[in-house]
């Protein structure tokens, strides 16, 4: 037990106490024989001992595993969100991980997701403590993931998107931002504008100035903190960027 602990608060920063950090606890209960809360909490309080007397710098980022837990938390609230748990998603989620993390991390981050699944969390709560410590751009990353669990079942149901949407006031991500993810994942008339967050009615020049400030926002640069098993989703995100400009330059011949 003490070198899972071991493992895990090696890639965690933030996550490792609140109520993500709860969660975690709870999910590992499930799975572990012989697991005490006490241990999991004293865990804790030596780490965050470390952390106040040690060198703070080494904190100021979010961490590969803070990102992962933040996923998984959050994964499992939408997950539920239509009262039943699908297996399409689970599989969904389980090969996000394989294609992350590989087989030995995915298999132990997978494990943990079917023990949180078995928790009721608070959306608002564990959102609090996410946007306290991760950038805009990592929020945003969040968000993209949550679309493509959501849409994994093909079928993206209204209680789905009004969780989603909840989770992303709660993360202070703005309608905009918002829209522009989730049409990233319908295949709609209009969405190549949204996910440029302009109107139809927006001139070239308009269309050439979105396509370039939604780049800087969603250059996969911005996430090279989370470690490169995290830098495909910002690929996909970007490359939604690019086809979206794309189509319009061919609608509009320029």
């Amino acid at each position: 037990m003490g070198s899972f602990t071991k493992w895990l608060g090696a890639g965690l920063g933030f996550t490792f106490g609140g109520p993500i950090g709860a969660a975690i606890g709870f999910a590992i209960g499930s799975f572990v024989d012989g697991f005490e809360a006490d241990v999991f909490k004293q865990e804790q309080i030596d780490y965050n001992r470390e952390r106040t007397t040690g060198n703070s710098d080494e904190y100021s980022n979010t961490q590969s595993g803070d990102f992962e837990m933040s996923l998984l938390v959050l994964a499992s609230i939408v997950i539920k969100s239509d009262g039943k748990i699908d297996q399409r998603e689970l599989n969904f989620v389980r090969s996000q991980f394989l294609g992350m993390y590989g087989k030995e991390r995915a298999n132990t981050a997978f494990k943990l997701f079917k023990g949180i699944v078995k928790k009721d969390v608070s959306a608002r709560q564990v959102c609090i403590q996410i946007r306290e410590h991760m950038s805009h751009a990592s929020r945003l990353q969040l968000l993209h993931f949550l679309f493509g669990i959501a849409k994994a079942d093909e079928f993206v149901s209204k209680s789905e998107v009004d969780e989603i949407k909840k989770i992303a006031g709660y993360l202070y991500i703005n309608q905009n931002d918002y829209e522009s993810i989730k049409a990233m994942f319908y295949d709609e008339s209009g969405n190549a504008y949204k996910i440029l967050e302009i109107d139809k009615s927006a001139s070239n020049d308009d269309v050439k100035s979105a396509y370039r400030k939604m780049v800087k926002k969603y250059h996969p640069d911005k996430l090279r903190d989370l470690g490169p098993e995290h830098l495909q989703g910002a690929k996909e995100k970007f490359q939604s960027i690019q086809d979206a400009y794309q189509k319009i330059k061919n609608e509009r011949d320029f």
